[in-house]
């Protein structure tokens, strides 16, 4: 484990758990929550707060995907569900190839073995965390490692701490409606219920989508922990994920270049998938912001 701490943040780091975040704490109060969760099999059953999702975000439906020609088959690494999820980069150890008092860089190579059933493409991912004042800045990377082509998309999962009053606010053009396994079946303006550019209470219902046309901006209130959570996300994060439910003690906010199942709609012109050439890297940025509701 790594702490960082910098004024009244502290924040731990499990590089041997994905890189995840164990536990991001504001003048004693968290800000991300630590959630275990057995179905993500490679986890443990270690409490994350937080992880990068690389090098795709959400399901890609059965595992099962075509590219250049060529036809892959991921195993599935949700206990419970058919679909591989969010990558295999949070499935491994990284390595710390720096280190200070406020900040962290962590780098992960996958070289992939024959019929690969992780991900048949090789690539380094890097992913740096820096505590400035009061912002937590995230910053991840992608390079292609391979010699062919490589589709690559990426995302955050932080679990915002929210164990009773809370609001949520940020602006996207349109929903992705989905399947009963969570997999993308129409597209709906966000308009009416689907409609956050107000703060909504964060747990008034059921949330499990992605979101495109993401402006990068989200904004968090804890009300019962007085704490706000301002999230500024890159322009290549034009997804953002929301999971939230009545009786949950957090809500996830996940920006993401990609919409689920990417992989699988190349007819959508705005799905957030990057081709990646043989050497070339791709990356960006979020900002996570807290401030005290009372003054």
């Amino acid at each position: 484990m790594i702490e960082l701490i910098r004024g009244k943040n502290r924040l731990t780091l499990l590089p041997q758990t994905g890189a995840s975040i164990g536990s991001w704490q504001h003048d004693g109060k968290d800000v991300f929550l630590p959630v275990s969760n057995p179905s993500l099999r490679a986890q443990n059953g270690v409490a994350v707060a937080a992880y990068p999702l690389i090098p795709y975000s959400n399901r890609i439906a059965d595992g099962r995907f075509s590219f250049e020609g060529q036809e892959y088959q991921l195993a599935d690494n949700l206990t419970g569900e058919p679909h591989a999820i969010h990558g295999n980069a949070w499935e491994h150890e990284w390595t710390v190839a720096h280190q200070g008092p406020d900040y962290a860089i962590l780098t992960f190579d996958h070289t992939p073995v024959e019929n690969d059933c992780e991900w048949p493409f090789a690539y380094r991912a890097v992913i740096s965390y820096v505590l400035r004042n009061d912002v937590l800045e995230v910053q991840i990377a992608v390079e292609n490692r391979d010699q062919c082509d490589q589709p690559v998309g990426f995302g955050f999962h932080p679990f915002l701490a929210a164990s009773r009053e809370a609001t949520l606010a940020f602006d996207a053009s349109s929903v992705w409606r989905t399947t009963p396994d969570n997999l993308p079946l129409r597209r709906e303006p966000c308009e009416g219920e689907w409609a956050f550019e107000k703060p909504v209470d964060a747990h008034a219902r059921v949330i499990d989508n992605c979101f495109a046309g993401f402006s990068g901006s989200a904004a968090f209130r804890h009300v019962a922990a007085g704490l706000g959570i301002d999230i500024d996300a890159d322009r290549i994060f034009q997804h953002v994920v929301v999971y939230t439910a009545p009786g949950e003690q957090f809500v996830a906010v996940e920006p993401v270049t990609n919409m689920t199942d990417a992989i699988n709609h190349p007819e959508i012109a705005d799905r957030g998938l990057h081709i990646l050439k043989p050497g070339t890297r791709i990356g960006g940025g979020m900002r996570f912001r807290v401030s005290s509701l009372n003054g």
